[in-house]
């Protein structure tokens, strides 16, 4: 099991949890690591197998706390998860690191889309993994080829989407291509198209447009490729903009709210129904929201779990209070 740590000042190197302390509690690890420099206000985890290579039994973390033994500074979470998230899918498990008054990141669902010639019919042979950079960091290296979802196939062109969890990027810079294989062969990448899985944009789109020979006794090909455009959908955008203003009104300044809902861990905490929020500020109030698609793609109000929603309105000034209500839905 590693861990990579990202702050203010870049990011660890991965850390082996091998260092195990004495004397742990039940059903709990405790380990003691040492990062070699200062990483600054630490802001995301990354947590996953030593390889990928390996296939690993099953780790169900239910809760991880990390404390600076000279601050004291602690942060906890309620995790939750097994990996591997599926027997052929991710092998990593993200998340934000929380600070009191520091506002935090979110994980959100990335749609990868591959275009090529010929991967499809060389994918038992062929590893091929993706590391996407953005203002925020990165995902580490994601492998495209075991669980590929969406496939179309046409006589000399195919595609594929693969998803990647991970803390958001922010302004996506670059991905760096891994490629190997066991034999011999060629691989024909022709682009990557990457967005948020909830968003229609914008689409980040990485011109490749190269035939990679790939030899089974040479180390791997690394390729970085640099963002070429990017879709912004301002058609789309501008629709969202018109809806939101009255007929004949002047245009009025719009404010994104990022709205992160924890649910207890306890026992009935969760809920099935429908969830909305009214916002109340000095100056208006927001529509009703519906919050029923959370940015971590998952079912929300599940017990112990962390929902995050992002919300688009009207300027309603100093926020002062919220509602937040359901419709009893499942009682």
């Amino acid at each position: 099991l590693v861990m990579v740590f990202y702050g203010s000042n870049g990011k660890s190197n991965p850390v082996s949890m091998e260092n195990k302390v004495e004397h742990q509690a039940k059903n709990q690890i405790t380990y003691d690591i040492h990062l070699p420099s200062d990483l600054g206000m630490l802001y995301k985890v990354r947590l996953g197998p030593q390889s990928v290579e390996n296939s690993i039994s099953q780790l169900s973390p239910r809760h991880f706390k990390m404390q600076n033994t000279s601050t004291l500074d602690t942060f906890s979470l309620t995790i939750n998860k097994t990996l591997p998230l599926s027997l052929n899918g991710d092998r990593w498990i993200e998340f934000p690191i929380e600070w009191p008054l520091k506002e935090a990141l979110s994980v959100v669902t990335y749609h990868l889309r591959v275009f090529s010639r010929n991967i499809l019919s060389e994918r038992n042979l062929v590893h091929m993994t993706a590391c996407v950079y953005g203002t925020h960091g990165d995902t580490g290296d994601r492998s495209l080829l075991w669980s590929l979802q969406n496939v179309q196939q046409g006589e000399n062109n195919e595609s594929f989407l693969v998803t990647v969890d991970a803390v958001e990027l922010g302004e996506l810079d670059k991905v760096v291509l891994l490629i190997s294989s066991k034999t011999d062969c060629k691989v024909d990448i022709k682009k990557l198209h990457l967005k948020e899985a909830v968003k229609e944009h914008p689409i980040y789109v990485f011109e490749v447009n190269e035939t990679f020979s790939v030899n089974a006794n040479k180390p791997e090909i690394q390729r970085e490729i640099p963002v070429s455009f990017v879709i912004r959908g301002d058609k789309q955008k501008n629709d969202i903009d018109n809806n939101l203003h009255k007929e004949g009104s002047e245009t009025r300044n719009l404010t994104e709210y990022t709205i992160k809902v924890y649910t207890g861990d306890q026992r009935g905490a969760g809920t099935d129904a429908n969830v909305h929020v009214i916002l109340f500020g000095n100056e208006d109030k927001s529509e009703v929201f519906q919050l029923s698609q959370p940015l971590e793609h998952q079912d929300p109000f599940e017990r112990g779990k962390v929902d995050t929603f992002k919300i688009t309105t009207k300027k309603l000034g100093s926020l002062h209070s919220i509602e937040i209500g359901h419709d009893g839905k499942g009682f």
